[in-house]
């Protein structure tokens, strides 16, 4: 079925999501760094502080968020996601209410950190069930090309309006907004129809702790997601960590303004509107895995020519030009890695799975992140960048892995 335009329909419950999505990212990069500005500018917190409250939130979040997939899994997917909404709608809304009263505490925006962290990945892991419940298998790659083009919609619109929100109101009307937006997303949620069948468990009636780590168990068991796994953490991880050393760089060494910087990173995210419509032509002509490959390959070759950035209008046509490059490639390889995931897991192991990617990669941002701060501190920015660039060209020998293993079949679950 087509819509207007001869795009195709993918239903009415699908754009209910779509719309719910939409508005969360774009709250999420309307308040980009909002913490941070609130914590340098209304707590004076040092450089430590505001690296911790970054890292922190990730690394505690994750932990957290370990019981949640095994809990996620036997519920009905929409009432969790407007759960998380909510709460994460609810921690958000006391940062602007301290920030007003004069009450807020650095703590405060850790605890804050932390819950909003944890709610994104039960979150996640409920929407990629729902996701996978809502639209047919062969036209998952069309949705989530559609979702991945509005998140660089988002990424590349949201920061320069929230700087300039930031600039007009303070900071914390972004954290206001950004709460605001998981209401809206709440709502959108609940306005899906049809009624939501309950998933069926064969096992024991409550989680255990052996449960735990079943999202793991079958990643790792799996030929094909096993080395898909490592590819995709690894590359999110040392492409984050190279970020905060690029930044020390630009901002601080070479003197390039902040709306430079900002400049240089928003700009191409029209990089990523290009790759996820792009997505689906591909596969069709050239097959998944030869998409997989290449454009995983790409993506992992443009972070090196970030540590040649030089002082000027060339410098930052450099960069822009390095990450138009690297953002359409990853606009390319997101939708198509993330349905043949879906397609790949079993509906009953989905969210502990999706669970299992998402802590893990969160959780390797952070240590990564952490790490990568210390290299730069003690071998310079751009040291730390190459470093990260160079472990990155590595990566791509796990694609060739997981594409070579895709022609055996997923493991199925044991019987208990």
């Amino acid at each position: 079925m087509t819509g207007r335009g001869g795009r195709r329909s993918l239903g009415r419950d699908f754009g209910w999501l779509w719309a719910a999505y939409g508005v969360s990212a774009f709250g999420t990069r309307f308040a980009f760094d909002a913490f941070a500005l609130i914590a340098i500018l209304a707590l004076h917190a040092g450089p430590a502080q505001v690296s911790l409250l970054s890292a922190a939130g990730l690394a505690a979040g994750a932990v957290l968020a370990v019981p949640l997939g095994p809990w996620v899994e036997f519920r009905r997917k929409r009432p969790v996601m407007v759960t998380m909404d909510l709460i994460r709608c609810a921690a958000l809304l006391t940062v602007p209410a301290g920030y007003a009263l004069d009450a807020l505490t650095f703590a405060q925006l850790l605890v804050v950190s932390v819950l909003v962290a944890t709610a994104d990945i039960a979150f996640s892991a409920a929407a990629g069930a729902c996701l996978k419940s809502l639209v047919p298998s062969e036209d998952l790659l069309t949705a989530n090309g559609r979702l991945e083009s509005t998140s660089w919609t988002a990424t590349a619109l949201g920061p320069p309006l929230g700087g300039a929100a930031v600039g007009m109101f303070g900071p914390a009307v972004t954290v206001a907004a950004d709460a605001l937006s998981y209401l809206l997303s709440a709502v959108g949620i609940r306005a899906i129809g049809g009624k939501e069948p309950h998933p069926e468990r064969s096992g024991p009636p409550r989680p255990r702790a052996r449960d735990l780590p079943d999202g793991w168990r079958f990643i790792l068991a799996d030929p094909a997601l096993r080395p898909l796994f490592l590819n995709t953490v690894l590359v999110s991880g040392l492409i984050m960590a190279a970020s905060p050393p690029l930044a020390v760089l630009m901002l601080g060494q070479l003197g390039f303004a902040p709306w430079q910087y900002g400049l240089a990173f928003a700009l191409p995210c029209v990089g990523g509107l290009i790759g996820s419509r792009l997505s689906r032509p591909l596969v069709h002509r050239f097959g998944e895995h030869a998409v997989l490959r290449t454009a995983g390959t790409l993506r992992a070759c443009w972070l090196p020519g970030l540590a040649f950035v030089h002082p000027g209008p060339t410098g930052l046509a450099l960069v822009m030009g390095i990450e138009l490059g690297l953002i359409t490639c990853m606009g390319v390889f997101n939708p198509v890695y993330a349905t043949y995931r879906l397609n790949r897991t079993p509906p009953d192991r989905l969210a502990r799975t999706l669970s299992a990617w998402s802590i893990t990669t969160k959780a390797t941002v952070a240590a990564l992140t952490a790490t990568w701060g210390l290299l730069a501190a003690l071998t310079g920015p751009r040291t730390a960048v190459a470093t990260a660039g160079a472990l990155l060209l590595a990566t791509p020998l796990l694609l060739i892995k997981a594409t070579r293993g895709t022609h055996r079949p997923a493991p199925q679950p044991q019987p208990r």
